[in-house]
């Protein structure tokens, strides 16, 4: 009788834990932080920039007061179509819920402001350039601005799981956010 116990009292711990994980995968996926796979308070561990401050774009910042954003710079050049039709794709699923920046590096004035604040090379500017920007809270616990961003094409997983996790930081903060 005592093993049946122990059995149904190690099955239940087992559940909870189960369930308590399942529970924390719901809110934010990506932590912030200054790693590959995480939201960026300043630039990346990647960056020649290393750990400096970041220039947000006011009309990035203007945007952000009301929902993440997505910032595409690209050319008219074979590279960039897979990274183009991914962000389409986004961008028909979640045109409401974001503000949706696709830019060409060529003509459009923004597009070297957005390089030179979200490139996560450090000034190496290559295009296409892919940025997700919402809020977070830093090392000290302030709601700001966090970003991540990559130059290579990464398909449609990629962006989507960013832009999810941008609305998801974005509902969790954007009340505590004093811009």
């Amino acid at each position: 009788m005592s093993m049946i116990k122990k059995t149904v009292g190690i099955a239940s711990l087992i559940t909870i834990v189960l369930l308590a994980s399942g529970f924390c995968a719901i809110g934010a996926e990506y932590s912030v932080g200054s790693g590959n796979d995480e939201w960026w308070t300043t630039y990346p561990d990647q960056s020649t920039g290393a750990g400096g401050e970041v220039s947000h774009p006011s009309w990035v910042l203007d945007a952000l007061e009301s929902k993440p954003v997505l910032i595409y710079v690209h050319k008219s050049c074979s590279y960039c179509v897979p990274q183009t039709e991914a962000v389409q794709n986004i961008t028909d699923e979640f045109n409401d819920k974001i503000a949706i920046f696709e830019m060409s590096a060529d003509d459009d004035a923004r597009s070297e402001e957005a390089m030179q604040a979200y490139d996560p090379n450090g000034g190496t500017m290559y295009v296409p350039l892919t940025a997700v920007l919402t809020l977070g809270t830093n090392s000290d616990g302030e709601v700001v601005p966090v970003w991540h961003s990559t130059d290579q094409v990464t398909g449609d997983d990629w962006i989507k799981n960013y832009v999810e996790d941008a609305i998801s930081q974005y509902d969790e903060n954007s009340a505590n956010w004093n811009p």
